[in-house]
């Protein structure tokens, strides 16, 4: 078998020697690796709020009608209504110090960690960027191409595939790479859903989370993000990823059958969405007279709206107005130990032959 190439294998003499005066010097030689998660707006006034729910809602991944009747809905009742809304529950969560998003927070901060961590790879480009709003795709495969990447890991931050989210990533990110004249060599991560390492970094945080809390829940609910329940019976594996993580965490935890319980959350619109849903489980279980359950969220790398407010707030509220005493949300891997772990481990694998 042939020895990987080196960088230093395909370095050309790309010096500014080698071009006529008026064109400046191509850096060359590095790798880059960029880090995507959904998407943040910029802020929660109303019209940063639309610009962010118009570019998220137009994306024909996330919302398969037909355009001849979703767009009159979406411009004409939905974002005139909803950016209000969503602009106060991303209030409630707003990360006031540096006037942003959990979800950029927790990105960036991953990407640092990251960096440092890489630190061993001397030609190595770490950066982040976001599916909608800021920073966009575009621009940070454009700043890793400026910085002399041939070569490009595109990492979607999804542990379970859906074309709705990991598919979206790619699509966005090959639509920018189609514009550019010289396009670097790129390979995207896959899903990861029954990934030992991301099976035992849920784990740890599960276990040092209940660890810390002063009662013993009765039940664990796992409630991912949902996707209309068409996406599924089309063929898109993410229902079957989210049932195979829960059954390997259950396994992994050595909990007793029925202890965890895979739900789903953040249905929008009348469609029929993937059930059980996490709202109707949280509310029946307390009707069945359960007080005490603990929510995760394995499906999403970083903290985010669906989780600060959905979870930790509404879904909250449903299960005490319903008899329910003690409710915990077991934060995400966000950037804690566990999670960059992970992505460390993620990112050397899919690396190899390329460092």
């Amino acid at each position: 078998m042939n020895a990987p190439v080196r960088p230093s294998a395909f370095k050309r003499d790309l010096s500014a020697e080698a071009f006529p005066p008026e064109h400046p010097a191509v850096n060359f030689g590095r790798i880059g690796v960029l880090l995507v998660n959904l998407g943040t707006p910029d802020g929660h006034d109303k019209k940063n709020m639309r610009k962010y729910l118009k570019e998220f809602l137009s994306d024909s991944r996330v919302i398969e009608t037909p355009k001849i009747i979703w767009w009159p809905l979406l411009n004409g009742i939905i974002l005139n209504v909803r950016p209000k809304k969503s602009g106060a529950l991303y209030a409630s969560i707003w990360n006031e110090e540096l006037d942003e998003s959990p979800l950029r927070t927790f990105t960036r901060s991953q990407s640092d960690q990251l960096t440092e961590r890489m630190g061993d790879v001397s030609h190595l480009e770490i950066d982040w960027g976001m599916r909608y709003g800021n920073p966009s795709i575009e621009s940070r495969l454009k700043a890793l191409q400026e910085k002399g990447c041939e070569r490009i890991l595109i990492f979607p931050l999804y542990p379970q595939y859906s074309a709705a989210t990991t598919a979206t990533v790619n699509d966005k990110a090959f639509d920018a790479l189609k514009k550019m004249r010289w396009m670097p060599a790129t390979r995207t991560v896959p899903a990861y859903h029954d990934d030992p390492s991301y099976i035992d970094a849920l784990a740890i945080s599960i276990q040092k989370h209940l660890d810390s809390l002063d009662f013993k829940p009765e039940h664990i609910v796992a409630s991912y993000h949902g996707i209309p329940k068409s996406y599924f019976t089309k063929g898109d594996p993410y229902h079957c990823h989210c049932q195979k993580t829960s059954r390997l965490l259950k396994e992994r935890m050595g909990w007793d059958e029925g202890f965890l319980i895979t739900t789903f959350q953040s249905r929008f619109g009348p469609e029929e969405w993937l059930q059980p849903y996490t709202d109707k489980t949280v509310e029946k279980l307390a009707h069945e007279g359960v007080k005490r359950i603990c929510v995760v969220n394995p499906g999403f790398s970083s903290d985010c709206l669906e989780t600060l407010e959905e979870i930790a707030g509404e879904v909250r509220e449903e299960f005490e107005d319903n008899g329910g005493e003690h409710f915990s949300h077991i934060p995400c891997l966000n950037d804690g130990p566990e999670g960059v772990d992970l992505i460390e481990t993620i990112v050397r694998r899919e690396l190899q032959g390329w460092i």
